[in-house]
């Protein structure tokens, strides 16, 4: 396929997308809700594909260069092809943002004004390894009136297909308009750029992956850019912390699923505590296959032969694997400096009973979720009660944090005169 053949089907998908969502403005919630059940039903229909279609993705994973923990994000099995329909049904029990009212109000002269939501319009999404975000962004964008096109790694491209023509099948059995959700059926370089050119049908893009995607699709973009940066998320252990709750925290944070973007990445230990503390996560840690890399004073005191010196770039480094830097800090306002200087505005927690010392790090830390006494793994869209996620935006503008369905809409004013004019 040459350059000006990609440019042209990229293009074709753009101007489908924006006839697509203004055949989206005309569905009732109800309507809305009976397409996604029935592409949820289309997911378990094609199980068998999709599992298939997954296997050679696995395949070639080896080939690809894909770290254990890649694979784990890459790999399917049925619990979670059914966890994929579920998601999808959860999202259709979802209220419809669009539907909802922000403000309403009349001015002196009779006219009401009305805020309400209502769809970005046409959504480009280009994603790596995880064949799951193909249903989950589908649905969140077609629940909230938004026309998708999707744009997944080749690690994944058999996987995403399948998945894709099981919500395409799944979905027209109850309406689903036409090239409502696309997926760019190759991998070529290229697409990422011509999606990026494509402003005329592209309002906006969520780049998820790595550094190296992101910046690329901002650095070429013609349209807004929501960002889900790396995950390189913290726990402090303030002096204050009840020491039992630290170690489950750290354990939950850093052990549960470590190749996930809300996984803990750095353990700051505040020095008042870091003698009874550091030889007692250290030895819990390397139980669990934790390779840590600490600075000086905690390879010190963890006393373990297998802990290895910190280098600068441990700080800022999202291992997506059983491996944590640790750092004793010596005190708050060191573990704050720390936290906003290497970290990535993801998410980020202390443990403490002080309650001065938590409002100042909830205050002081500039990150998009930032926890009391809770693992850092709570920051997801569905712990938040808002059913699947597109992702965690560590932007400011205009979503931040689990980005789901209100935040996968804009807004506009209604105006409702008697003849008024000025």
């Amino acid at each position: 396929m040459t350059s000006e053949d990609i440019r042209n089907q990229v293009f074709t998908m753009g101007k489908q997308a924006r006839a697509a969502a203004h055949a989206l403005t005309t569905l009732t919630t109800e309507h809305k809700n009976d397409i996604l059940l029935a592409m949820a039903d289309g997911i378990v229909a094609n199980e068998s594909t999709i599992l298939e279609a997954n296997e050679k993705d696995l395949d070639a994973a080896d080939e690809l260069g894909l770290t254990d923990a890649m694979k784990d994000r890459l790999r399917l099995d049925s619990d979670r092809v059914a966890a994929i329909a579920d998601g999808i049904r959860e999202v259709a029990e979802l209220h419809d943002p669009t539907r909802g009212i922000i403000k309403d109000w009349t001015r002196p002269n009779g006219i009401r004004l009305v805020k309400k939501r209502t769809p970005i319009g046409t959504i480009g999404i280009i994603f790596e390894s995880r064949p799951n975000v193909t249903a989950d962004a589908a649905a969140l964008c077609f629940k909230t009136g938004n026309a998708t096109i999707l744009r997944g790694g080749k690690e994944a491209i058999h996987s995403n297909r399948a998945i894709a023509t099981a919500l395409d099948e799944g979905g027209k059995k109850a309406g689903l308009p036409d090239h409502a959700i696309q997926l760019i059926p190759f991998t070529d370089r290229e697409s990422v750029q011509h999606m990026c050119e494509m402003d005329q049908w592209l309002d906006l893009i969520i780049p998820r992956g790595g550094a190296g995607l992101i910046n690329a699709v901002v650095a070429m973009a013609r349209m807004p850019v929501i960002k889900h940066y790396d995950g390189i998320c913290h726990v402090y252990v303030d002096k204050a912390a009840d020491l039992d709750m630290a170690e489950a925290i750290t354990i939950n944070s850093k052990c549960q699923k470590p190749s996930v973007c809300n996984a803990l990445e750095t353990l700051l230990i505040h020095k008042d505590v870091a003698a009874e503390f550091s030889p007692t996560i250290a030895e819990t840690l390397s139980a669990k296959g934790v390779e840590l890399r600490g600075d000086e004073e905690f390879r010190k005191l963890a006393d373990l032969d297998t802990v290895i010196p910190a280098s600068e770039s441990d700080w800022t480094t999202e291992y997506l694997d059983l491996t944590l830097a640790v750092k004793i800090v010596d005190d708050l306002d060191s573990a704050i400096a720390h936290i906003n200087e290497y970290g990535s505005h993801h998410t980020d927690s202390i443990v403490t009973g002080d309650e001065a010392a938590a409002d100042k790090f909830l205050l002081e830390i500039d990150s998009a979720c930032v926890f009391w006494n809770a693992s850092t793994r709570f920051a997801d869209g569905g712990e938040f009660g808002f059913g699947a996620e597109i992702g965690i935006s560590t932007d400011k503008l205009h979503a931040r944090g689990p980005m789901a369905l209100e935040e996968l809409c804009s807004y506009k004013y209604l105006a409702f005169g008697t003849g008024q004019v000025k």
